[in-house]
């Protein structure tokens, strides 16, 4: 069996490439993959297609790497208020952004994990969010055809994880994560806690392993 459990952040990225398109967890502050964020910034990746929510707090979740000019395309519903230096790298037209209407972007991804190639929405139409895509009418209503989303890595936040991957989330943190988990090539999990195989009861485990390829343990993250 391939080994998942790797022994710290920075192993945990160590191959990640340059020009990557990657998930980011989190939403309103939980669960966010703060240490795996700060291991890709010490790394140095560059040229990251990020998909995520929105585009950090400042310097927080995702600010670090927009600080340091490593993300050049994001796919996000809400880049939000104090995203100042993706807004300044924005402005600047060196950071381009498809926003993406936040349940249209949940959607996509799940498209992504189910192997579907696309489906028709009401969202959106008539706006510039339907720029480009096709329309049809379906059932009287004027719909637009949305794509899957799909990524090279995961990276997720959660709050325990046993040795063959299975995840639980806390609360809030579960957000986005498990879709994330579920769409892309390769999922790497922060977790608080990693715990024998078996210690999880079936029916508590939110992500199964087998969507899980990596998982680090990273405590000291802070949930809203």
């Amino acid at each position: 069996m391939k080994r998942k459990v790797f022994a710290s952040l920075d192993e945990v990225v160590a191959d990640v490439p340059d020009g990557s398109r990657i998930m980011f967890g989190g939403f309103g502050g939980a669960g966010f993959p703060n240490n795996l964020i700060q291991a890709l910034a010490r790394k140095g990746v560059k040229n990251v297609v990020a998909i995520s929510n929105n585009c950090g707090t400042h310097e927080g979740e995702l600010g670090l790497m927009f600080k340091n000019k490593q993300i050049s395309h994001v796919i996000a519903a809400f880049p939000g208020p104090n995203s100042s230096y993706f807004q300044e790298q924005y402005a600047a037209k060196t950071v381009t952004i498809e926003l993406v209407p936040q349940g249209i972007l949940c959607e996509r991804m799940r498209a992504a994990a189910a192997g579907l190639l696309g489906f028709y929405t009401t969202v959106g139409v008539g706006t510039e969010v339907a720029a480009g895509k096709e329309e049809r009418v379906i059932e009287g209503k004027r719909c637009i055809l949305e794509s899957p989303i799909h990524a090279d890595y995961a990276f997720i936040k959660a709050q325990k994880a046993d040795e063959l991957g299975n995840l639980t989330y806390r609360l809030a943190a579960r957000n986005f994560n498990p879709i994330m988990a579920m769409a892309a090539k390769t999922t790497v999990a922060e977790v608080e806690e990693i715990v024998p195989t078996g210690t999880i009861e079936p029916e508590n485990v939110v992500t199964p392993a087998i969507f899980v390829h990596r998982v680090v343990q990273a405590k000291g993250i802070r949930y809203a």
